[in-house]
C-alpha cells in the first residue's frame, strides 16, 4: 500500500498518533530531505527501522519504478515531504498515478496543510477557494498568472519564495488592484509566525521593509462581481460571443445578464443599439 503522510508544517506537536505509528511500523519511507525527516523522528522521539529512498523533485520520475517495483511486491511505502502534504507543490503525484495504474491501495493520513492552515488565518472568505501553487519565476509569465487570475471570485491561495515575495505582491497589485485585500503568512505554527493582513499595495510596503524568512502561503480576497462596470461595447461583444458559440440570442442576452449582474434589459438595449448601427 501506498502511505500518504501529511507531516507537521512547523511545530512537531502537530503529528498525529497515527503518524508516530506508522512512522513505527514502516519498513521503507519515501522521503523528500532524510535530513529533515531524521530531524522530525527526534523531535517526536521516536525510532524506525525503515530504509528511507530519497525522493524528491529532481529525481521524482527517476524513482518511480524502484517504488512502484517496492510496492508491486507486497510491501508498504510511507511517503513524506518537508511539511505538509505529499503531492501538494511536492513530490508525490505521479506516484501516487503509478500506484493507482498498477491496482496498489492508497491511504492518506489526514493531518496538517499550509493552505487551509492560511486560509483561516487570512480571515477571508473560506466558503469558496483556489490553490495555484507557486507563480512562475520569470517576470513576464508570472505578470501573465496574476492578469489570469484577475476576476477569479473564490479566494487565492498560492505559495512564494520569501526573496521573490515583493516581485509578486507587485505583479499580483497590478493584476487585482491595490486596494485587494490579502493576507500574508509566514512560519505558520512556528516560533516566529506572523501574519499581515492588508491591501495588496500596504503589504508590498511591508515586503520592503524587512528581510522577509520562512515559508510564506500568501491568501487573496476574490474578485467582487459586482465591482465590474461593464461598457455598452462591453455588453454587445460578450453577447456576440455567446452567438458565435452556438446560443440563441434571446439565450445569450440572458446568460450574459446573470454573468455580469446587469439586468436582461439593460443587455437588450445594448443589443439594439448594436443592431440600429448607432456608434458605441
Amino acid at each position: 500500500m501506498l502511505i500518504l503522510a501529511c507531516l507537521p508544517i512547523g511545530d512537531a506537536r502537530d503529528a498525529s498518533a497515527h503518524l508516530v505509528e506508522e512512522i513505527k511500523a514502516a519498513k521503507y519511507v519515501a522521503a523528500e530531505d532524510s535530513r529533515k525527516f531524521a530531524r522530525l523522528c527526534q523531535d517526536l522521539e521516536i525510532k524506525h527501522n525503515a530504509k528511507v529512498i530519497s525522493f524528491f523533485e529532481g529525481n521524482e520520475t527517476e524513482r518511480l519504478d524502484e517504488l512502484t517495483s517496492i510496492l508491486k511486491s507486497q510491501k508498504d511505502i510511507l511517503v513524506v515531504t518537508d511539511a505538509g502534504v505529499p503531492g501538494i507543490s511536492d513530490p508525490g503525484y505521479r506516484l501516487i498515478r503509478a500506484a493507482l495504474n498498477e491496482n496498489i491501495g492508497i491511504k492518506v493520513l489526514p493531518g496538517p496543510s499550509a493552505v487551509t492552515t492560511a486560509l483561516l488565518l487570512s480571515g477571508l472568505p473560506t466558503d469558496r477557494f483556489c490553490f495555484e501553487g507557486f507563480p512562475p519565476r520569470t517576470k513576464t509569465a508570472r505578470a501573465k498568472w496574476f492578469q489570469d487570475l484577475a476576476q477569479e471570485e473564490r479566494t487565492v491561495i498560492f505559495f512564494e519564495a520569501p526573496h521573490r515575495i515583493t516581485e509578486s505582491l507587485t505583479d499580483a497589485s497590478n493584476a487585482f488592484g491595490d486596494d485587494r485585500n490579502a493576507a500574508v503568512c509566514r512560519e505558520m505554527s512556528k516560533q516566529y509566525e506572523e501574519v499581515v493582513r492588508a491591501p495588496l499595495a500596504d503589504l508590498i510596503t511591508w515586503s520592503k521593509s524587512k528581510d522577509i524568512l520562512g515559508e510564506l502561503t500568501i491568501v487573496v480576497e476574490g474578485f467582487d462581481l459586482s465591482s465590474r462596470e461593464f461598457s455598452t461595447s462591453d455588453l454587445i461583444e460578450l453577447v456576440l460571443e455567446q452567438e458565435r458559440s452556438g446560443e440563441s440570442r434571446k439565450e445569450a442576452i440572458s446568460q450574459v445578464a446573470k454573468a455580469s449582474g446587469v439586468s436582461k434589459r439593460v443587455v437588450f438595449d445594448a443589443m439594439v443599439t448594436n443592431k440600429s448601427g448607432d456608434k458605441i
